[in-house]
């Protein structure tokens, strides 16, 4: 892994020297755990001998590699370890008693079966903080119920409330696997707080619905308290007119108006629809909301003409929030990430792989570790060694097929 030295004064990444053991698969626990790496934890990622994290071979997108596991695994050490195993488990019990952090998102029961589970770990090693990572939680009638993110995000009603009034789709990012995987990254942070002030770890569970589900808050309180749950919009907001997107002669251009001062503006000076701002139909949200085909006919017919760049320029010049429909290889170049250089290369078996630095930025420290994508069993070898496990072990294993 990389070390660099610190400029006088600076401070270095904060999880540096905290230790993670991880045994985890797919999106929810490696996101996670990148994000520990990611802020200079030594991340010890266990991975099946036949295979490794199945997450491998979702696609071969990233030059050969699986775009999902290039995302979510920079770096980590992989140490290829059967757990069904004895000779495995032994060594995988040994790197949890050396670590501070252990993570795990095994299909339910199966951690506790090996004896992984979190509650587990910490009764054996009071000074673990150990994370158990599930669909829907450890007990009631789903949790052994197969959890993958889509299907998480139907349980949730994201789902329901995403799409169009005829079409409800998904999410196009795994939005339960992302919350799920933010949840037990906070997680981790407050319980190593918590450790540093009592001396003592302890578990940490998280699910994929009560991730997702904390995050429908908005529709959620809005139907439970309000009334019907707002309703599939597309890209319109269910409640603030307007606030869609609209066409111009070459592309899509959004807009939100977030009260009733930003519509005189926007009236005044981009529509040149003065008598708007004032108009009984058109002077209040809830009106322009009521009204939303009148709000948005007279808004698309002011921006038709213009081209996206023209548009944009007068929303900006009288203060209205906007933006383009950008699509991914437009993301990819977008000139405020490449202005605030916010792009580098992480290593890999398929060599340099462009990446983003994690949104997290401490300035008085160094950059982000952003180590290598390892190849399945990269680190097993210096793992056992740093053990203490002899040479000719480590050979007798690997031709059992216990290691790689």
């Amino acid at each position: 892994m990389n070390t660099q030295p610190l400029p006088h004064g600076a401070q270095p990444l904060p999880l540096a020297g905290i230790t993670v053991v991880a045994v985890e698969q797919a999106v929810a626990a490696p996101f996670a755990t990148r994000q520990l790496a990611d802020l200079g934890a030594r991340v010890v990622k266990i991975e099946r001998p036949d295979g490794g994290d199945f997450a491998r071979g979702y696609d071969t997108a990233a030059r050969g590699l699986a775009s999902h596991f290039v995302w979510c695994n920079r770096g980590k050490e992989s140490v290829a370890v059967d757990l069904k195993d004895p000779r495995g488990m032994a060594l995988v019990r040994r790197m949890v008693a050396g670590a501070d952090v252990f993570v795990q998102n095994l299909a339910q029961g199966a951690a506790a079966r090996l004896g992984l589970d979190a509650a587990t770990l910490c009764a054996a090693h009071p000074w673990l903080i150990a994370v158990d990572v599930s669909g829907y939680g450890a007990e009631g009638p789903y949790a052994h119920k197969r959890a993958y993110d889509m299907l998480v995000q139907c349980e949730a009603g994201l789902v329901s409330v995403t799409g169009t009034p005829g079409q409800p789709v998904k999410s196009g990012i795994p939005a339960a696997d992302i919350a799920a995987g933010m949840y037990a990254f906070s997680g981790v942070l407050a319980a190593l707080v918590r450790r540093g002030t009592t001396g003592r770890g302890g578990p940490v569970e998280i699910s994929l619905l009560d991730s997702l589900a904390e995050w429908m808050g908005h529709p959620l309180h809005h139907g439970m308290h309000g009334g019907a749950a707002p309703a599939r919009t597309g890209l319109a907001h269910a409640v603030i007119a307007p606030y869609d997107a609209y066409p111009t002669t070459d592309g899509l251009v959004l807009l939100s108006v977030q009260n009733d001062r930003e519509w005189r503006r926007l009236a005044e000076r981009v529509l040149g629809r003065p008598e708007l701002a004032d108009d009984p139909a058109f002077a209040t949200n809830t009106a322009r909301v009521a009204g939303r085909a009148a709000t948005d006919a007279v808004v698309a017919a002011a921006l038709a003409p213009l081209t996206a760049a023209e548009a944009l320029a007068r929303l900006d010049a009288a203060g209205i929030a906007c933006a383009r429909l950008n699509s991914v290889a437009e993301l990819a170049d977008h000139p405020q990430l490449t202005a605030r250089d916010r792009w580098r290369e992480v290593e890999s078996p398929v060599g340099p792989l462009r990446a983003l630095l994690p949104p997290i930025v401490f300035p008085d420290a160094p950059e982000p570790r952003m180590d290598r994508i390892p190849a399945l069993g990269q680190d097993t070898d210096e793992v056992l060694a740093e053990l203490g496990v002899p040479e000719a072990e480590v050979k007798e294993l690997r031709d059992a097929g216990v290691i790689a």
